[in-house]
């Protein structure tokens, strides 16, 4: 059990990191682009993803809470789907039917849900570099600029990289089921 704690922190924090350095990489080229300044561009570079990593976990964790409720119909359901989310729950039981026609316990994403995760995420973006890139600059046209453009861009690399992870624990889950079965 202590293991599985600790393998789910090590995933949840690679994928932090994950964002951060994708995020930084791309705020320094939108605010250079608009900017043409380097030193401009790594400041809003370095304090905009940092604030906005912090933003993201957040989401992330609301997002998972979010996900996670609308599947469960009851107490047993919400075990269950925390149990097959732990990969503590043996395949055979995650398809266990409950008195209905049968379900999985694995949290499916429907494209509306990702669809809504992502304006949510980009709307929660354009507010923090707005008031991150207005700090720096003090110059509220190139702090809505930046405050439009970079969470446009943004928002594209964060479901690129949300489905990327998405993936990533799919794989990793099917791989789990495997060994079980064997």
């Amino acid at each position: 059990m202590v293991h599985m704690l600790i393998s789910t922190a090590r995933r949840l924090a690679l994928k932090i990191a994950s964002y951060g350095v994708m995020h930084l990489v791309v705020a320094v080229l939108v605010a250079f682009a608009i900017t043409r300044d380097w030193r401009l561009a790594l400041a809003v570079g370095v304090v905009e993803p940092f604030f906005q990593t912090i933003a993201y976990s957040i989401h992330d964790r609301v997002w998972h809470r979010v996900e996670r409720r609308r599947m469960l119909s009851g107490l047993e359901e919400a075990s269950e789907a925390f149990t097959a989310r732990l990969q503590i729950m043996v395949p055979e039981e995650q398809t266990r039917a409950h008195g209905h026609n049968g379900h999985s316990h694995a949290l499916p994403r429907s494209f509306r849900q990702i669809a809504v995760k992502s304006v949510t995420y980009g709307l929660m973006h354009f507010v923090v570099a707005v008031a991150v890139a207005f700090a720096l600059t003090r110059d509220w046209r190139v702090s809505l600029a930046i405050g439009i453009i970079e969470p446009l861009v943004q928002t594209v690399f964060f479901t690129v990289h949300d489905r990327i992870w998405t993936r990533i624990e799919a794989r990793k889950a099917a791989r789990a089921a495997e060994m079980a079965s064997a």
